[in-house]
């Protein structure tokens, strides 16, 4: 008998200790999403433009419900016409990256892996100098020469690295070792290129390199918030079976699931992803290595909560880093790559070893 309720006691113990850990991952997740339109209202309210928060929410509120805000033409313009784009493309720029991330790093099996591990960014930045330098397009011509060039040469690295995987086995560090290979290939080429740059050319590719959200506009959204949602849907289908392939090839086996297929699909539609946002924003870093990891710390390792934590966390970063970019020299802006750099690097080497103390002790 006392036995029997020690058991009750330990299975009481464990089921309490569930429904904590599943509070406290609502919770943020629910606190992040709430969080989320007012950095975006403050992001709308600060600039050269002096808008108060209830004007911007009420230059929003006029769209959707006509005649029952009055609002001046000039703010309905800044907002619009000016700040809307850019920051809508933070936030989804922000949960795509972030997310890519997590997914990519839960696959390999390695907390520093990204799709940029894996040449996106560098293939991406040399298609875009072809166009800055050379000024030609593959493609498109015009205002898509640029993100045109830039999405096809990013899936340049993503092609080779599946097709190595597909060759010789889709094992993680083979993986990251092609990807940095042909990330090393391209940075060379970007470089060579470079060389032989005139001024004004060299000066708009490395501002693009560093990432930019500057050159945001309405007709990018669509495409993007297409490629968010695809890949959300599709690894929210997969999240059960990415747990079970981060536990290793030989479990995961075991239990039925073939490690290899959800891994080149999950590589597939980050590398994808990642393309589509990179084309049109250029290579903003650190996004998507940081926000997997201040999730991680909150909510754990378990991929059905991860991925939207981080997803919500990134544009939650990606917007702040934004701001401080257009207002920390203001009126000139700073590239927004280089704030999520100077900021995400103190801040992960913080949380890494916050997160070592508590393993320590």
């Amino acid at each position: 008998m006392r036995f029997s309720n020690q058991s009750a006691s330990i299975v009481e113990d464990e089921r309490a200790k569930i429904r904590a850990l599943f509070l406290r991952r609502l919770l943020f997740i629910i606190l992040c999403a709430v969080i989320l339109p007012f950095v975006m209202g403050l992001c709308l309210s600060m600039g050269s433009a002096k808008i108060t928060f209830n004007e911007v929410y009420a230059a929003i509120f006029s769209r959707v419900f006509p005649g029952f805000f009055e609002v001046r033409s000039l703010v309905d313009k800044v907002v619009w016409q000016l700040r809307m784009p850019r920051i809508l493309m933070a936030a989804l720029t922000g949960a795509t990256l972030a997310m890519a991330g997590c997914t990519t790093q839960a696959l390999l099996r390695n907390p520093l892996a990204t799709p940029y591990t894996l040449g996106i960014s560098a293939g991406a930045g040399f298609g875009a100098a072809i166009g800055f330098i050379l000024s030609r397009g593959l493609v498109f011509g015009g205002a898509l020469q640029i993100v045109g060039n830039a999405f096809i040469f990013s899936l340049i690295p993503a092609a080779v690295v599946l097709l190595v995987a597909k060759k010789y086995g889709a094992m993680p560090e083979t993986m990251i070792l092609s990807g940095i290979a042909m990330a090393y290939i391209f940075s060379a080429c970007n470089t060579l290129l470079q060389f032989f740059a005139e001024a004004e050319a060299l000066r708009a590719t490395v501002f693009w390199l560093i990432g930019d959200l500057s050159r945001a506009a309405w007709w990018q959204l669509p495409y993007t918030l297409a490629v968010l949602l695809l890949f959300a849907l599709i690894n929210m289908r997969m999240a059960s079976a990415i747990n079970i392939v981060k536990m290793g090839d030989e479990d995961a086996k075991g239990l039925g699931v073939d490690a290899e297929k959800v891994r080149k699909l999950g590589i597939i539609t980050a590398c994808l992803a990642t393309a589509t946002v990179v084309s049109f924003t250029g290579a903003i870093g650190f996004i998507c290595l940081l926000a997997p990891h201040i999730s991680r710390i909150v909510i754990g390792e378990d991929l059905r909560y991860l991925i939207p934590a981080s997803g919500l966390v990134g544009s939650n970063l990606l917007l702040v880093a934004d701001l401080i970019a257009r207002r920390a020299i203001a009126p000139a802006q700073l590239p927004v790559g280089a704030i999520t750099a100077l900021l995400g690097g103190p801040l992960l080497l913080y949380l890494l070893i916050r997160q070592r103390r508590r393993t320590h002790f």
